[in-house]
């Protein structure tokens, strides 16, 4: 556990920063919105979606300040942070569009700055700066970490290592702890060995047809420039309940490993850009937990019950936001809505709001405002009927990539027509353990359509060869509730 001063510490140098983006804020009025998703969310998409609408308008007509035209421009700025990377917009919206490829997904923390001129609803001419933080949605389920000890950790992972859903996958590394004594003397080569089966287990966890979720440390599946470092080179050990760790041993050496861990990577994120957002979008696979089933579901669930856990949600007094960000908006959204017919997206979203609605009741008490909806930022399909029979059937059109399946069923050029099936009516039937929970979005044949991937669209340009805006699902929606209370 940190210490009483160490918590005074962090306390006041997050005060500080606080104190200096308000002082920037005065002069011109920023808000700093982080974008964030477990692994292929479509973080990368998503956030290349948004700035673009904001430049290049669009089939908008939820969000107001858009549709009532009162946006003069949005224009690309230097960004505030000189050691961060800048987010590549430009580069992932060209891959969008001129290869119709689906960006590289988010491994690292980037960001990006647009200056947001507009005229208020009552009249005048303002500019609002928006900082758009984009990070890996792994790296808040680190968070919890920097209130635990090692041996909570330890305790913690075992345990979800052990559960049925995971067991198998775990057997390499749980049979290596087996045949590990903690309590020996240090061995660098037997740290590495379990930490890297311990890694292994991690990757087979959030492979797409197991999609678990909840699977800390974030930085072993996405190491960056850290690879290889001691920091990301420890493992859970089985420890006695109680017991002192001698030093000199394995556990000794863990036990220093993961403190630096917190230290060294958790912390400076929390400190330098997490605790300093305004609001927050959680981008969520909703259906590759489905496909993978109720214990998927289940894992998808505390996982984002861990993630809200983490924000510091609610409204603060104007004198508390002097030295305190809180995030005062967060909306979980649903990706890929363009795999479903529009028929069951509302089902989509009942589906996401059942997932969130422990931490929707903690954030709500405390000030914050919470939504859901089901999206697609990009969208990649289009809906007709198709005749099976008798029958009309509801069905997507789209251009699935190619090599899935059987080596020649798709070749990235053609269409195709797919029946995606339907979300059930009642959520509450896919978490219930009695009733076996949900199967998958499969046909009567048990074809599996939730993993045909289709290429994105096709995208015109302007005379100047300016990409023309792209089609989308409910990108509006969720603008207008991020951004539509700071526009008016």
């Amino acid at each position: 556990m940190a210490s009483w001063y160490e918590s005074l510490v962090e306390e006041a140098r997050l005060a500080a920063l606080t104190l200096l983006d308000r002082a920037e804020d005065l002069a011109s009025p920023t808000l700093r919105l982080g974008i964030t998703g477990l692994s292929r969310s479509g973080k990368t998409v998503f956030t290349t979606a948004l700035i673009h609408a904001l430049m290049r308008g669009g089939r908008l007509p939820v969000f107001e300040a858009m549709h009532e035209g009162r946006i003069a421009r949005a224009v690309l700025e230097p960004q505030p942070d000189d050691a961060v990377p800048r987010f590549a917009y430009e580069t992932h919206l060209d891959t969008l569009v001129s290869e119709r490829r689906w960006p590289d997904s988010t491994k690292r923390i980037s960001e990006l700055r647009l200056a947001i001129d507009y005229a208020p609803a009552r009249g005048g001419r303002r500019t609002l700066t928006l900082d758009i933080v984009d990070y890996p949605g792994e790296w808040l389920l680190d968070l919890p970490l920097l209130n635990q000890s090692f041996a909570d950790f330890s305790a913690n992972s075992l345990r979800l290592a052990r559960e049925p859903a995971r067991h198998a996958l775990a057997a390499p590394f749980l049979a290596a702890l087996g045949g590990s004594d903690p309590f020996a003397p240090a061995d660098e080569t037997e740290a590495r060995r379990l930490a890297g089966l311990f890694t292994d287990y991690l990757a087979a966890c959030r492979a797409e047809e197991v999609s678990m979720s909840l699977l800390p440390p974030g930085r072993f599946l996405m190491p960056g420039d850290l690879e290889g470092s001691p920091a990301l080179t420890f493992a859970p050990l089985d420890l006695p309940e109680g017991a002192e760790i001698p030093a000199g041993s394995l556990a000794a050496m863990m036990e220093r490993r993961f403190d630096a861990y917190k230290e060294r990577v958790v912390r400076p994120f929390f400190r330098d850009h997490f605790a300093r957002l305004d609001r927050q979008i959680v981008l969520i696979d909703v259906l590759a937990a489905l496909n993978a089933g109720p214990a998927a579901l289940a894992d998808l669930e505390a996982a984002l019950d861990g993630i809200l856990a983490a924000f510091r949600t609610g409204r603060s007094s104007w004198l508390a936001s002097l030295f305190s960000h809180r995030i005062d908006k967060v909306l979980f959204a649903a990706t890929k809505a363009d795999h479903l017919h529009h028929t069951s997206h509302d089902r989509l979203e009942a589906i996401l709001r059942r997932l969130v609605e422990r931490a929707l009741a903690r954030a709500t008490d405390a000030g914050a405002v919470i939504d859901v909806v089901a999206i697609a930022a990009v969208r990649a399909t289009r809906e007709a009927s198709v005749t099976r029979g008798r029958m009309e059937l509801p069905a997507i059109i789209g251009v699935p990539e190619a090599g899935q399946y059987e080596a020649d069923a798709f070749d990235g050029l053609a269409e195709a027509a797919v029946f995606p099936g339907d979300l059930p009516d009642h959520p509450a039937a896919l978490f219930d353990p009695g009733r076996g929970g949900f199967r998958g979005l499969t046909n009567a044949d048990g074809g599996d359509f939730r993993f045909l991937r289709f290429r994105p669209p096709l995208v015109e340009r302007n005379a100047e060869g300016i990409p023309l805006p792209m089609p989308h699902i409910r990108l509006d929606r969720a603008l207008q509730f991020l951004l539509g209370d700071r526009l008016k």
